[in-house]
């Protein structure tokens, strides 16, 4: 399977990786003030006081070889046991500030990963459906789980152990100036040798963990469309071709994962090795100094001996394993900015663009024709448009007045979709739209409520240009049911009363029996109460259209669209919702879109559209009587795709 190049599977070079980093402390810092310099203090403390026992132990040697001679032991005990006390006390308070470092360390975690996860949903209700056109839900996905938990694991424990164990080596290289330069100078020398193997083993292993994050989404994001689909895999006998394509997929995460904890595996006990060794070789050299009696090079002035010798191989055995232990986090820091970087840019993502400062209010009218803007449910509606060249706001009554001026449109550039279309829907009008897959009938719909902006033409609603009325505010004047049917996990009141959230029990209720579902609902196993799940798999598909349909009611808009409504409910059903529909589409500016053309007859204008062009429009009368393609489509000799 060919290899991701670029992308986020492509390896980052320091410069990015540290970027990615910063803006992690960054936001780290932002969301928690107070929180992020006291932990810092508190792990540099705890640092410290792990350092500091070398000093205590050179002088209690130095105290040891001066009593030893006296033979005073009394005097001995009055000077030592002080050292001693004092290195307990520092102890228990290290352990103090340890375990608060260590609760602030799960508080800030925990928080900032609850903030992220807050930030990019807030982010993605705001994106264009054109994301989420382009982008496999899986992987979107696994910026919840997978990226986030990189993110976990960075922040509870790769961070903390960095910079716990970066101090004490800064601390722990201090104290080794202080004493002997000599030795510090052979320290250095196995910093060089565990550096080079950091960089040819660790970088291996960043690289991996990086195509790892991005196998691992496109893995779920396949998983997650195959069950989508099982029913089609199923009746299609496709099963073995999934489980090849899934192999492939699979496979390339294996090779990633592999060679990811190959490299990391490998590097842990080469470090760790190469401390041993440098032991072993600051006890040959410092014992062959001492006995030698080479002259002391160190910031102390002390002379070379046992006392600086003994503490100075501890040194060296803490200084070798907490560098070990900075150099174990190389995994989780590139796991943690692959990561990173996927969050960043869904994060990043450009945001659907809303200039629109035309809102839709609720207004009363006086006998004079008069509007006021209202706080309550009235039923009624207007345009309120702020002038900012006067500072006056107009009102313009909601009339469901829609045209379409020599619009084209294509979701890719080049690739032209709509042609030139020219519509004008009159207020409580009924406009219906049929055509073969493709001829871009959806498309139109897709252009009023603007989930995709036009590139040539113009869309005006009641006169104004859509884009300058608030989306929000435009969809909201637009009920719209859609092909496909999506209810969520909650009751069947709560799918109703997603149309208007403020709508209350009997308005649910009300909505359910105009549309010719509250029969069934009412048959449910605890009425409109009944918890539906998984987008409402115990339900047929026809009464999951009605609930939906209910849904559209709820929100008594003004204008409508029906993108296929009916299409998965059979003949009789189809027959007690027209009933219900008429009722809704009453006075309302309607938008059909169906198969069915027995669904049309009644509709005051039909457009039949063709490759994204309008080639026939008029009445049900009038285009039979034109003999054309809806004669031919209406009659039989021609049917639709």
């Amino acid at each position: 399977m060919p290899r991701n190049t670029k992308g986020y599977g492509a390896p980052r070079n320091p410069k990015e990786i540290f970027k990615s980093l910063s803006r992690l402390i960054k936001m780290l810092r932002e969301f928690y003030p107070v929180l992020f310099p006291v932990t810092i203090v508190c792990i540099l403390f705890s640092s410290a006081t792990s350092s500091i026992p070398a000093v205590f132990m050179q002088k209690v040697i130095v105290d040891i070889q001066t009593f030893s001679a006296s033979g005073d032991w009394e005097a001995a005990k009055a000077v030592i046991l002080p050292k001693v006390y004092f290195l307990i006390v520092l102890y228990v308070i290290s352990i103090c500030a340890m375990t608060l470092y260590q609760q602030l360390v799960a508080i800030m975690g925990q928080g900032f990963l609850n903030k992220m996860r807050c930030a990019m949903f807030d982010g993605m209700q705001n994106l264009p459906i054109r994301y989420f056109d382009t982008h496999k839900h899986g992987d979107i996905m696994s910026h919840y789980t997978n990226d986030i938990d990189t993110l976990r694991q960075l922040l509870s424990q790769a961070l903390p152990s960095i910079v716990q164990a970066g101090s004490v080596v800064v601390f722990v290289f201090c104290i080794m100036l202080y004493y002997s330069v000599w030795l510090l100078l052979i320290v250095i020398a196995g910093i060089f040798a565990m550096m080079w193997v950091s960089k040819t083993i660790g970088g291996g292993s960043a690289k991996y963990f990086i195509r790892q994050q991005a196998a691992i989404g496109k893995t779920e994001g396949y998983v997650q469309e195959i069950m989508n689909g099982q029913k089609v895999v199923q009746v299609f006998c496709h099963e073995e071709q999934s489980k090849k394509d899934f192999n492939e997929i699979n496979n390339a995460l294996y090779e990633d994962m592999f060679r990811a904890h190959a490299y990391a595996n490998a590097l842990v006990p080469i470090i760790m090795n190469i401390g041993n060794v440098l032991y072993v070789i600051i006890a040959a050299a410092g014992g062959a100094m001492v006995l030698a009696g080479v002259p002391n090079l160190a910031l102390s002035g002390l002379a070379l001996g046992v006392d600086i010798l003994v503490p100075f191989l501890n040194m060296t055995k803490q200084f070798t394993g907490n560098l070990n232990q900075v150099t174990q986090q190389i995994n989780a820091i590139a796991m943690a900015v692959a990561g990173a970087e996927r969050i960043f840019a869904l994060m990043d993502e450009q945001a659907e663009p809303d200039d629109g400062y035309v809102t839709m209010v609720n207004v009363t009218e006086d006998e004079n024709g008069n509007v006021t803007e209202s706080d309550s449910i009235t039923h009624k509606w207007a345009w309120k448009h702020p002038h900012n060249a006067d500072g006056t706001v107009t009102y313009q009554p909601l009339r469901g007045e829609v045209t379409l001026n020599e619009v084209s449109f294509g979701y890719e550039e080049n690739k032209t979709v709509l042609h030139d279309i020219t519509i004008h829907a009159k207020p409580g009008q009924k406009i219906a739209f049929v055509g073969s897959t493709g001829a871009g009938k959806t498309t139109i719909t897709n252009l009023i409520n603007r989930f995709y902006d036009i590139a040539d033409g113009k869309v005006r609603y009641d006169g104004i240009n859509i884009n300058k009325i608030k989306k929000s505010d435009l969809r909201r004047s637009l009920g719209i049911v859609l092909q496909e049917t999506n209810l969520f996990t909650g009751t069947v009141m709560d799918n109703i009363r997603y149309g208007r959230l403020d709508a209350s029990d009997e308005d649910c209720m009300n909505a359910a029996r105009l549309v010719g579902a509250d029969d069934f609902i009412s048959r449910l196993p605890d009425g409109y109460e009944t918890l539906l799940s998984s987008n409402g798999a115990n339900l047929s598909q026809g009464q999951r259209q009605m609930i939906a349909i209910a849904r559209a009611a709820v929100a008594d808009p003004p204008v409508m669209i029906l993108d296929e409504a009916t299409s998965s409910i059979d003949t009789r059903t189809e027959a007690i919702v027209s009933r219900g529909m008429d009722a809704l589409m009453n006075g309302r500016t309607v938008f059909v879109i169906a198969h069915r053309l027995s669904t049309v007859r009644n509709a005051d204008v039909i457009m039949v559209l063709d490759h994204g062009r309008i080639i026939e429009r008029g009445s049900h009368k009038e285009l039979l009587a034109q003999k054309g393609t809806y004669h031919q489509l209406y009659t039989g000799s021609f049917e639709l795709d």
